[in-house]
């Protein structure tokens, strides 16, 4: 039994990233808030931040529980973060002024309004640059993925960096280190390619057990 849980904001439909690690492996999917988060680490066999919401309003969710996450991550248990997902595990962003979960060092900031149209809305092509990376497993150099975002990640250290995407400028579109996976695209409402990382990332969830 493969159990993922997706962690709710509050801020709005999680339901076809439900659908899709049902789809691809996953026995059961809980959807958790911080009421019942610090007891989860027990129960889980990966879990998911995904990319709803805005900065600060998920910082105040997720600091509720604080503790029973940094027990996810001191288990090794598996993390998979989505596009705001992926931000607030940063030290910072320009979208807040509350400080990020310090997890991944960097900081999270606007696209450039001057070169690009804000929010950047739809299908843009991934440059793989780590070949062995787990999550892309099975996944072309070229593959097309969808994004819904604002802002993008500058993590200090480049090496974690999995894949980069052009919009106006390279953009870590995902990043891999220890037991923490993220993208700043979509891959629930990546067509096939996302599918694949769905997949993939519950087969990492397996094989972490």
């Amino acid at each position: 039994m493969i159990k993922v849980s997706i962690f709710d904001y509050g801020a709005g439909n999680i339901f076809s990233l439900k659908s899709s690690l049902q789809r691809n492996g996953a026995d059961e999917v809980k959807i958790t808030n911080y009421l019942d988060f610090d007891s989860i680490s027990d129960e889980i066999d990966g879990i998911i931040l995904p990319g709803v919401g805005n900065f600060d309003p998920a910082i105040i969710s997720i600091n509720k529980c604080r503790a029973g996450f940094s027990k996810i991550i001191e288990k090794n248990i598996p993390v998979l973060g989505i596009c705001l997902g992926m931000e607030m595990l940063f030290e910072k962003s320009e979208e807040g002024k509350l400080a990020g979960l310090d997890i991944i060092k960097g900081e999270v900031l606007s696209l450039p309004k001057n070169l690009v149209k804000i929010p950047h809305i739809g299908w843009n092509c991934l440059e793989i640059t780590e070949k062995d990376s787990k999550l892309f497993e099975g996944v072309s150099n070229g593959s097309w993925v969808y994004f819904v975002h604002s802002y993008y990640t500058t993590p200090k250290d480049s090496d974690i960096i999995t894949s980069t995407s052009n919009y106006g400028i390279n953009i870590p579109a995902s990043i891999e280190v220890n037991n923490i996976y993220c993208t700043q695209f979509h891959p629930e409402k990546s067509s096939t390619t996302g599918e694949r990382m769905i997949k993939n990332f519950v087969k990492i969830c397996k094989r972490s057990k």
